[in-house]
């Protein structure tokens, strides 16, 4: 049965040049794993009725990219039961906006150099994680945030940084990057990873982001034969 994702894309702060190529890479994997990805960097599609998607994509947003009316409108769409997922910069988003926050378990604080390290899958019992090494090697900017996702309510985290395989992290031996939790009714997964055009080339990153929209638009995971784009 296919379903429908709604990506969004605007930015009123830093725009990364990986939008275009992540947003194919969304509509690739609809393709192929039966959902169709709208993509829009216009806040008043947020202002009509949302329940035709199940799950809307926040990929590298920044700064204030809603109207107060989008606002309430994501919120109940969440609450309701839909899912929300969150790629990258879309923890540098809506910092006016406290549900926000709150929705996503943590906000976006500093990064070090674009630069290789190593992420230390914690939990595969996940969609997003399952068929990742327990290490995995990759190049990203390793995002650290204003508070530890950990203590947010309901969040479960599923991958962290390995903060002594690259220079400048600054949380320390507990250091979160891809987590989810509930909201209401409604399902919500973050990953601080896919930062640069070639993360949405990369079968292993395909697979997790895959992983992490099925999960949040509650459908069938992916075999592992099928994952990537």
């Amino acid at each position: 049965m296919v379903f429908r994702v709604l990506v969004h894309t605007r930015t009123t702060g830093y725009r990364h040049d990986s939008i275009p190529a992540a947003v194919e890479a969304v509509r690739a994997l609809g393709r192929a794993h039966g959902f169709e990805a709208d993509a829009t960097e216009d806040p008043a599609v947020f202002e009509a009725p949302l329940d035709p998607f199940a799950a809307v994509v926040f990929l590298s947003t920044s700064g204030e990219v809603l109207t107060p009316p989008g606002r309430d409108r994501l919120a109940a769409h969440v609450q309701g039961g839909a899912g929300f997922v969150g790629v990258h910069a879309a923890a540098c988003t809506e910092y006016d906006w406290p549900h926000y926050g709150e929705l996503l378990g943590a906000r976006f604080d500093r990064h070090p150099a674009l630069q290789p390290g190593r992420v230390l899958v914690e939990d595969r019992g996940h969609p997003a994680t399952r068929l990742l090494p327990p290490v995995w090697e990759f190049t990203d900017e390793w995002y650290d945030f204003r508070t530890n996702p950990r203590e947010a309510d309901g969040v479960r985290v599923l991958a962290s940084a390995d903060e002594a395989s690259y220079e400048g992290g600054g949380m320390g031996a507990d250091h979160p990057l891809v987590w989810c939790r509930e909201q209401g009714a409604g399902r919500v997964f973050y990953t601080a990873l896919g930062h640069a055009v070639e993360a949405y080339e990369d079968p292993d990153f395909l697979g997790h982001l895959l992983g992490g929209i099925l999960w949040a638009a509650r459908q069938p995971a992916a075999a592992a034969s099928d994952q990537g784009a």
